[in-house]
């Protein structure tokens, strides 16, 4: 069910969406070569905690995976790109790292997403993160009163085709409020002029991901962790977006 959040609401998310963009900074500053990912997770928890904040993903089970998940964030390295499941592996140097998280605070829920490079980056790497941050740049732009969901979709689409990146349509954006995955889905590639008409009040998590080489993807044997069919490099870009009267907020903004 589509339900729209009042102003008061849409504060209430950008509490949560704050306390997300912290915690995704203070992760981002540990990252290191050597750094272990199962490090990573454990401060995610103790930040979850010091804030008194609830994991969306602890005990998250749906149609697909091998759950329920047991962490509270997803830890995605190189051409892995969605739900990571946290592991014992060391970050090497020249790792591309994807980190998303959702947590809930007094009720609301916010989503975020981020790429970055560990040590010395490699320069197609690098083109494929600024790829989805222009890209969800450009969702957050189309994401205004009038405009349809196909917008946003086919503002997605169009930077991907721009860098040349093919785009993967089983998993991407969502509504998101009370619960982390409300409706409605929010594809990465769409037609413009199609779709919902956006409403103020609507709460979007934007999260254009791509693979270098390919559309296909593949499962682990966790059952969780979502890589390129290819192996080529992936990345991961998320913020959760109020449509509003006027230009839309980013909960999430750092």
């Amino acid at each position: 069910m589509l339900e729209l959040k009042t102003p008061d609401e849409i504060e209430k998310m950008r509490t949560t969406g704050a306390f997300i963009a912290e915690l995704l900074d203070d992760l981002q500053g540990r990252a290191a070569v050597g750094v272990n990912l199962l490090d990573l997770e454990l401060r995610a928890r103790q930040l979850i905690d010091e804030r008194g904040a609830v994991s969306c993903y602890w005990d998250y089970a749906p149609a697909f995976g091998r759950g329920p998940f047991r962490n509270v964030i997803c830890l995605s390295v190189n051409d892995a790109v969605l739900h990571g499941l946290p592991h014992d592996y060391a970050l090497r140097d020249g790792d591309l790292l994807s980190m998303d998280i959702a947590v809930s605070i007094d009720g609301w829920v916010a989503d975020s997403a981020r790429s970055l490079v560990v040590g010395t980056p490699r320069p197609e790497d690098l083109r494929v993160i600024e790829a989805t941050e222009r890209a969800l740049d450009a969702a957050i732009a189309a994401a205004v009163p009038g405009n349809r969901l196909g917008d946003i979709s086919a503002a997605i689409g169009a930077v991907a085709d721009d860098y040349g990146y093919p785009v993967n349509t089983d998993f991407g954006g969502h509504g998101l409020g009370r619960t982390m995955h409300e409706d409605p889905h929010v594809s990465n590639r769409g037609r413009a002029g199609r779709g919902l008409k956006l409403k103020p009040g609507l709460t979007l998590a934007l999260e254009p991901w791509f693979a270098q080489g390919t559309d296909r993807i593949v499962y682990d044997r966790d059952g969780w962790t979502i890589r390129s069919a290819d192996g080529s490099r992936t990345a991961h870009s998320e913020h959760t977006i109020a449509v509003t009267d006027g230009p839309p907020l980013v909960l999430t903004r750092r």
